[in-house]
């Protein structure tokens, strides 16, 4: 815990009055009933996720590691002084942790509203809570929060997991991306770091799956696939047959280049929405998941075209040369997937909820993983 208690004693020394503290496990035991399983929210590979309360009344989400290893004791610390170094109202907050003999614990702000991955694909998906107005919100919200990591946290930080389970949703339905568990550093003039593969299959950029560089534009990429499950209901990758799978992309592009973005719109909305706002969904979503990175536009970028505030670059965006020349659909499985699968036993498929709360996700609150 070496490495943990300097991340303390460096904040607190920096700090005067922390956001967050350092909880006792004596404390959590009580606040989740002994982390009694009806308290459970989630879980993942790095344990499970409960729901808990304070003693002034406040909802907690407790996230305890599954086996103490030295490993894992690095991405705890790792987590932990992330959590501490970030402020922003689209990220997570850190409320505390508790180190005390082999047990590792993060506490989060609970948020009632769960994860983006239950109101699309899980419990929530058949009560239709998602209106345009909000779809539209989230995905601002949360491309704000990924350009503050990527932009103006020093350090820059790679989340390497941006996905729908990872997109928490506060009381008013404000997004909060979660789990940093799977973050990096980048030091000050690096484009990128090389690193075993992480993640989700269906949002992990080409570059990434196949050749372990990470960088700011593979979170873009991940992005791109997230805005585009927002915008049409659909999951990352569908499955045609046995052998069949398409990804939301080739799914979406011929669409996009033959501007019948309706099609595109997730039924659910009845046809509810914002065309021009949709519109600008769709194709920032497009470019954020060009298989080339050096064509995918910054998180940055990203939030201007999304709030639609210049017409000159969403005029551009339309023209761009990925929406004129549409490419046969290929119904086989992505290559890039197939790839991925064989590198890493690391990377996840997500999947939708089928008891209840218990989805496999990130550290959310149904998934505070």
């Amino acid at each position: 815990m070496l490495v943990l208690m300097k991340i303390v004693y460096r904040k607190e020394r920096g700090k005067k009055q922390p956001s967050w503290r350092v909880f006792s496990l004596k404390e959590l035991h009580a606040a989740t009933n002994n982390f009694n399983y009806d308290n459970k929210l989630g879980e993942g590979g790095f344990g499970s996720v409960y729901w808990g309360q304070l003693w002034d009344g406040s909802q907690i989400a407790v996230k305890r590691l599954k086996v103490w290893s030295n490993k894992a004791d690095m991405e705890f610390a790792v987590e932990v002084e992330i959590l501490a170094r970030v402020r922003h109202k689209n990220l997570l907050s850190l409320r505390g942790y508790c180190a005390e003999g082999q047990e590792r614990l993060i506490v989060y702000d609970y948020m009632p509203n769960l994860s983006l991955l239950s109101h699309l694909h899980g419990q929530h998906s058949a009560e239709c809570q998602l209106s345009w107005s909000r779809r539209i919100n989230i995905a601002i919200g949360s491309a704000e929060g990924i350009a503050y990591l990527h932009h103006h946290s020093t350090p820059h930080i790679i989340h390497r997991d941006v996905k729908a389970s990872n997109v928490l949703l506060d009381s008013n339905f404000v997004a909060q991306v979660a789990d940093f568990g799977f973050a990096k550093l980048i030091p000050d003039g690096a484009t990128h770091v090389t690193t075993r593969v992480k993640g989700t299959l269906g949002y992990l950029a080409p570059e990434y799956a196949m050749l372990g560089k990470a960088s700011e534009s593979c979170d873009v990429y991940s992005f791109g696939i997230l805005l585009l499950e927002l915008a049409s209901g659909k999951k990352p990758i569908e499955k045609l047959s046995a052998t069949q799978k398409r990804t939301i992309t080739d799914w979406a592009l011929p669409f996009a280049c033959e501007r019948k973005f309706d099609e595109l719109a997730d039924p659910k909305l009845n046809g509810d929405y914002v065309e021009d706002e949709l519109k600008r969904v769709i194709l920032v979503a497009l470019l954020c998941a060009h298989t080339r990175p050096e064509r995918r536009p910054t998180m940055l970028e990203v939030v201007e075209l999304l709030k639609g505030e210049s017409k000159e670059k969403i005029a551009k965006l339309e023209n761009d040369e990925l929406f004129m020349n549409p490419q046969p659909v290929d119904k086989k499985e992505d290559p890039t997937t197939a790839a991925a699968e064989e590198i890493s036993d690391v990377i996840s498929e997500e999947k939708s909820s089928k008891e209840g709360l218990k989805e496999e996700a990130g550290p959310g609150i149904a998934e505070h993983m």
